[in-house]
């Protein structure tokens, strides 16, 4: 397995961690009552290539396939973990074949099977350096939903920075720093597998730039940074060029209009790049407003 940082290469043992000890660990309480969406179930499918859905009706999990194991990037809520285990095996894949798990945001409705799956693959878990100190202690010190932890902090295996790529088997992804919904939020860009056509595409798993916090965005003490993070990354957004796009939300990129349980398989319908350029246009609109307050 080897993970590639912009000009340097980096060779990491393959380690199964069985326990790890955290300076500060909080009960976990996930949070209750929330969307009915984040919890149910939603049958899984191929995007294209080698990239498929294997996550809840709201909380998208992405399961991308390759020669030497497989990279998850996403768990929903806790209680996910079982969904995603049989979306897998469902498509015909392995659950125990997973060997690189990401996230595209340090938030427990993405990250709360996160650690029983690593614990149940020994799959190695990377995250972008400024969401390190959240996921180390499950979301409390998060600067706008903290205060308590909501998800079993997870041992980090490599800390990642902007344009790092990471390379499993045939595939590499590059790690795009999104900042502003979180303070190491993500997207990451891949070309998938060729399929049975021949085709592979550019694929966009985004992170959108939604505002969590109601405070004003100048007020903010526990993230200073934040709206500078957010006007750097509506714009890097907008520049940004692929030939199918996704999103951690199901409801972010319309997926239950483009697609039904059961229909064929049919990349071109994750194509709209109108979509995605009219839902940035939104969020910069939101930001405009927040930074007028």
């Amino acid at each position: 397995m080897k993970i590639i940082a912009r000009k340097n290469l980096l060779l990491f043992s393959f380690l199964f961690i069985s326990s790890f000890a955290f300076a500060r660990q909080a009960p976990v309480q996930e949070p209750t009552g929330g969307n009915p969406e984040w919890s149910k179930p939603y049958a899984p499918f191929r995007i294209a290539g080698n990239l498929y859905y294997v996550g809840t009706y709201d909380l998208a999990s992405y399961l991308i396939t390759t020669s030497q194991g497989h990279i998850l990037i996403n768990t929903g809520l806790a209680a996910s973990k079982e969904t995603i285990k049989a979306s897998i095996e469902k498509l015909g894949f392995k659950y125990s074949d997973i060997k690189i798990l990401l996230t595209t945001q340090a938030h427990y409705d993405h990250l709360g099977a996160m650690a029983a799956i690593q614990k149940e693959t020994g799959a190695m878990f990377m995250v972008n350096r400024p969401d390190s100190s959240v996921v180390a202690d499950g979301g409390f010190s998060d600067y706008a939903l903290g205060g308590k932890s909501t998800f079993v902090p997870i041992p980090v295996s490599n800390y990642l920075k902007n344009d790092d790529t990471i390379l499993l088997g045939n595939t590499v992804l590059t790690m795009l720093h999104h900042p502003g919904h979180t303070k190491g939020s993500c997207s990451f860009l891949f070309t998938t597998s060729k399929d049975e056509k021949g085709k592979s595409y550019r694929v966009l798993i985004a992170n959108m730039p939604t505002i969590v916090t109601e405070q004003k965005l100048t007020e903010v003490e526990s993230y200073p940074g934040i709206a500078g993070d957010l006007a750097y990354t509506l714009t890097a957004m907008k520049k940004l060029r692929f030939d199918l796009w996704v999103a951690s939300h199901a409801s972010q990129f319309d997926l239950h209009k483009k697609h039904k349980p059961g229909a064929l398989y049919n990349p071109a319908a994750f194509a709209d790049r109108k979509g995605y350029d009219e839902y940035l246009k939104e969020l910069q609109q939101d930001y405009n407003k927040r930074m007028a307050q």
